[in-house]
């Protein structure tokens, strides 16, 4: 059977696989989400076992993308060249960062820009040039399909998306980022990078502004009548279906350890913005992996955890704030979010999952219209409540902790000082004269979840997501590390950073006030200044 997918909001459904990668976001401005969740083969665990990355990458995609779009043979060719470029063999290999509490580290940046975004938007640009090389056969000039890729990023998202993207044939990619909020090496992994299609522009603001910009030119009939505009951000589905692939690999790799008993329960602990990450996880418990618990770990900007914590009222801001109050600015920069585009995904399945409509079509009507309504409430009114069957649901599948800034670089200081792993994978960040495993922000508010949740259930297993390489964000590891023994941050340096920050450099600043709209001409002047520089 076909898989198709739908819009949260409605407006949309039957849509192909190349419909919602090339499109990004719906009409309506919903997220599209499969109509149904594949199960897993009755032998998947035995078969599975011993698979690589990529071959293991592409039986997942292959339950979520029919053959009659994508042959098998053609998407086993985009697989194994999205992965070609990682550093490790085994692309997301996982450590024991603390055997004795049964503590894992799942290390997800071994890509090319050394983040987790690596696994999904190496993947993403490879299936826009798919599209794109069998939408032009044969087309010359200006009948050819020209896609006009716009992110927002906090981040790894930006320099992901432009390694997965850059050179590539009949595609610009624009990436807004706040400006003077991302960390010096990813503004410089972005902004130095020269290709004619690569476009960076810096926001005032907040990343919530870049991604409101975003949004509203998805919405905007003017410039989606003559570009063709896609999407990059974690609203593309085909970036939670890629990051489903390494849930199902870090449980068989953990299964095959001699520390492994079987039986016991399995936790996935995972830092949580903008809530594409853990969601693809919620994906694989869905399709059938065997997690007894996701753990969403947020930093001050704690949007979940307090969803989790107040019985289900999701709001912009806590309940005693000042009604000014906004993104706080943390340690753990790409997690700075104030609203979590991607939970909606999770609000409609558990609004169909909890409806009690007789049939399938009721339940996704109703389903819609609760999405619908719901981000409605969240726009006029800065929150909004769900009923007591949906976080009772959550809960059942999620719980969540809230990590401080303070905690954060705690964690890194106790994690250097005490675990000394002595079997690690190549390239995992250690010091050569301790040993000490040395952790990113983002990851080390993951890993104090997990701390907390090692408390409350000893003795199961815990698999902290390694979001993004410390050496990306040498302030915050200064900052906990830089009177410790051994430490030197020259040393945790990889050779690719080095003197990355003295390139040469393109950007263009979005003149202050300018809005959406002023971003939307620059997007079009951009754009015919490439195409001119083609002809």
């Amino acid at each position: 059977m076909s898989q198709r997918y739908l819009s949260t909001r409605g407006s949309e459904s039957g849509r192909s696989f190349e419909d919602v990668v090339m499109k990004g976001l719906a009409s309506d401005g919903g997220l599209f989400i499969p109509e149904e969740i594949p199960s897993l083969p009755s032998s998947w665990e035995s078969e599975w076992r011993d698979l690589s990355f990529a071959e293991l990458a592409h039986r997942i995609m292959s339950l979520y993308i029919s053959p009659s779009e994508i042959p098998s043979e053609d998407l086993k060719t985009i697989v194994e060249k999205s992965y070609s470029t990682f550093r490790h063999p085994e692309r997301t290999p996982v450590a024991a960062l603390d055997p004795k509490d049964n503590l894992y580290l799942l290390e997800l940046f071994h890509g090319p820009t050394f983040a987790f975004k690596d696994v999904a938007l190496q993947s993403l640009g490879n299936f826009f040039e798919y599209f794109l090389v069998r939408k032009n056969q044969g087309k010359t000039g200006k009948d050819r399909h020209h896609l006009t890729i716009v992110g927002a990023t906090s981040g790894d998202t930006g320099s992901a998306a432009i390694y997965g993207l850059r050179g590539k044939k009949d595609v610009s990619v624009f990436i807004l980022f706040p400006k003077g909020k991302v960390s010096p090496i990813q503004e410089a992994q972005m902004t130095s990078v020269l290709d004619a299609n690569v476009h960076n522009l810096t926001v005032e603001g907040s990343f919530d502004d870049c991604q409101d910009i975003v949004k509203a030119l998805f919405a905007d009939p003017d410039i989606n009548k003559t570009h063709n505009i896609g999407a990059i951000n974690s609203i593309n589905w085909a970036r939670i279906l890629a990051q489903i692939t390494y849930y199902f690999y870090s449980y068989l790799s953990l299964t095959k350890s001699a520390n492994y008993k079987a039986g016991t329960g399995v936790r996935v602990v995972v830092p949580s913005g903008n809530f594409g990450d853990i969601l693809a996880g919620w994906f694989a418990k869905q399709m059938g992996l065997p997690i007894s618990k996701l753990v969403v770990a947020t930093n001050e900007n704690d949007i979940l955890d307090r969803f989790f914590r107040t019985n289900g009222h999701y709001t912009k801001k806590p309940l005693d704030a000042p009604t000014d109050a906004g993104v706080k600015e943390t340690h753990s920069p790409a997690m700075d979010i104030l609203v979590s585009s991607n939970f909606e995904r999770l609000l409609w399945f558990f609004a169909f999952q909890t409806d009690k409509a007789a049939t399938s079509d009721e339940r996704r009507k109703h389903a819609c219209e609760s999405v619908s309504g719901w981000l409605s409430q969240l726009k006029t009114e800065g929150g909004f409540q769900v009923p007591a069957a949906i976080i009772e649901a959550a809960k059942a599948e999620f719980e969540s902790e809230r990590v401080s800034n303070q905690e954060t670089i705690d964690i890194i200081r106790e994690t250097y000082r005490n675990c000394i792993p002595t079997d690690l994978p190549a390239g995992s960040p250690r010091s050569s004269k301790t040993g000490g495993y040395i952790l990113d922000p983002h990851t080390a508010v993951g890993i104090a979840a997990s701390r907390r949740s090692i408390q409350r259930n000893p003795g199961d297993y815990h698999i902290s997501l390694s979001t993004a390489h410390p050496a990306k964000f040498a302030s915050a590891v200064d900052l906990a590390l830089s009177k410790e023994d051994g430490y030197t941050f020259s040393e945790v340096l990889p050779e690719e950073f080095v003197g990355l920050e003295q390139r040469e450099r393109r950007v263009t600043a979005v003149p202050h006030g300018a809005g959406w709209e002023g971003v939307r001409e620059i997007v079009k002047a951009e754009v015919e200044q490439e195409l001119e520089g083609r002809r």
